[in-house]
């Protein structure tokens, strides 16, 4: 089909046709604003050959392993944890027998921000949206009778990942594993926390160094663990686009390898165990070229501007999460189609781990039941719907690579322009980066009110509703029990041990050495995360956000 050609079908079949049947709306777009057009053919496609390459071959459009799902499947994650560590333990049990392949902790907001469990500041706030966890005491019951050589574990974990990573290490050597052989990831994107999500602690510079740290002693000691996920997921829940989320996600990247040059690390040492954390919404194709548009962009950024060698450093890997923003509170049965749609996007895009949201997430923490149903889901997509047994499915579809283009040629504008502002931790402080998602959040719920954007429940086909019932609550009165056990704790240590560790661990700080062996001999002594974090707080400070107008 060429452009002559379609130009005709243009003039001679669709413009007569729509005079007589218009179309819905004058106006088509995705969910991110991007025009589409009625029909793509190959002349909305550039550079076919250089850019969409082969799978397993740089620059990876088409997914980082030449067999994909034909090999394995995604690692299947289910995001866990509530209350204390006992209860947690007890629902990763259970996810595990129903054939989840993955563990994915949810720390509560205390554990998130540097706070034990005794803490004034931790009030109201104990087990709440993830399992409290103060000293190795709770770390070691949380994954009790589950063999750390044996799974895969992600942390949802920022400002304390270096302590939580600690405490996995310790974990693993109290069972007799290897730290060589433990596998899984720790979150550790701070940038994000400033953009988009706001955990954080100290401010972004000695942040950064702390995650030098992690990288540079976990491609020593721990080579089988992702040191970070550099997290889209986050800003898309914030309110930016497709683009932006690609565009911020990449340009914290850069930041982060950046950084560990900076610091003297080979840049093939330590990124081939970089991976990232994308948001997957409801506009499927949309998700699916931007997932595609990622991963070349990172190869290209992986390889042209850091001169990475090895194809594994060139390579995006990444978990996909479905959109907690787009679960609605009301008909909330109709969040199983939302997330189904999503999770079919994330693996059409070629993710290697996925966590599908649970129908009641807009109400409360989930169920046995509606997590059992979101797991299914993955379940259901790998073994029944045929999608795994293709490599890259979409790919080669006019309108999949023009999308993809397109998602890429604007990304690299954001890019371009963060690195004219001098890099993105220039840019986070200057509120470039928060504004233009506070500007895309503004025009998203505009949509959602004036009605140009439907959402299916919520601004139309509205029903009534009974208030929701069975719903998983928290008990309160668990801060006691967390607060009991603490105490018992700090009765048994030798404190003399943890005072002379956080003095040396201040010492260390100052020095500019590599914090991470001190810190998990902190945590063998059972030194409690708030007084690990509160020597840092100490050396470095406490980040204060600037209001962005």
């Amino acid at each position: 089909m060429g452009e002559n050609s379609y130009k005709n079908w243009q003039e001679k079949t669709l413009i007569p046709y729509i005079k007589k049947n218009p179309t819905r709306k004058k106006k088509f777009e995705t969910s991110s604003y991007l025009d589409v057009k009625e029909l793509y053919a190959d002349s909305d496609v550039k550079n076919y050959e250089q850019n969409l390459g082969y799978p397993g071959q740089y620059p990876f459009t088409r997914g980082p392993y030449p067999t994909m799902y034909r090999g394995q499947f995604w690692t299947m994650r289910q995001y866990a944890g509530f209350g204390t560590a006992k209860e947690s333990n007890e629902r990763y049990k259970y996810l595990l027998k129903q054939g989840q392949t993955g563990l994915s902790v949810a720390f509560d907001l205390p554990t998130q921000i540097g706070y034990d469990s005794d803490s004034p500041m931790s009030e109201g706030e104990v087990g709440k949206v993830g399992v409290a966890i103060d000293t190795i005491d709770d770390m070691e019951t949380l994954f009790k009778d589950i063999p750390l050589d044996k799974v895969s574990t992600s942390m949802t974990i920022n400002a304390t990942a270096f302590i939580l990573l600690a405490m996995y290490i310790v974990v693993g050597k109290k069972q007799g594993v290897d730290k060589k052989l433990l596998r899984g990831t720790i979150q550790n994107d701070i940038l994000k926390e400033y953009i988009a999500r706001g955990t954080y602690i100290y401010p972004p510079k000695p942040s950064m160094r702390i995650i030098t740290d992690i990288f540079d002693y976990c491609a020593k000691e721990v080579p089988k663990w992702n040191t970070i996920s550099i997290s889209g997921y986050h800003i898309r829940e914030a309110g930016s686009t497709a683009v932006q989320e690609a565009a911020f996600t990449l340009a914290n990247g850069i930041e982060y390898v950046k950084s560990a040059i900076d610091k003297g690390l080979n840049v093939d040492e330590f990124a081939g165990r970089l991976s990232f954390f994308f948001n997957a919404h409801n506009d499927i194709l949309e998700e699916v070229a931007k997932f595609r548009a990622a991963r070349r962009m990172w190869a290209k950024i992986m390889k042209e501007r850091f001169q990475a060698k090895n194809e594994k450093s060139q390579m995006l890997r990444f978990h996909t999460q479905t959109g907690g923003s787009t679960l609605t509170a009301q008909q909330p049965e109709n969040n199983i189609v939302r997330v189904t749609l999503q999770a079919l996007a994330a693996v059409l895009g070629g993710t290697q781990s996925l966590h599908t949201n649970s129908m009641d997430e807009a109400l409360a923490l989930p169920t046995e039941k509606s997590v059992r149903i979101a797991l299914r889901t993955q379940q259901i997509i790998a073994y029944e719907s045929g999608v795994a047994n293709v490599v890259d499915p979409l790919g080669g579809s006019y309108y999949i690579e023009s999308l993809t283009d397109t998602i890429e040629e604007k990304a690299w504008e954001y890019i371009n322009k963060i690195d004219e502002l001098g890099g993105m931790v220039a840019a986070i402080e200057q509120g470039f980066v928060q504004k233009e998602i506070q500007e895309s959040a503004f025009q998203y719920q505009m949509d959602i009110e004036n009605k140009e954007r439907i959402i299916v429940g919520v601004n139309s086909f509205q029903i009534e509703e009974e208030p929701p019932k069975d719903l998983l609550k928290v008990d309160p009165s668990l801060r006691n029990e967390q607060i009991k056990n603490l105490q018992r704790v700090k009765s048994q240590r030798d404190n003399t041990k943890v005072l002379n560790n956080i003095k040396l661990l201040k010492e260390t700080v100052q020095s500019n050495e590599n914090i991470m062996p001190v810190v998990i001999e902190c945590v063998e002594n059972y030194a409690t995360l708030q007084e690990i974090a509160d020597a840092l707080r100490q050396e470095f400070g406490e980040y204060k956000e600037s209001v962005v107008i």
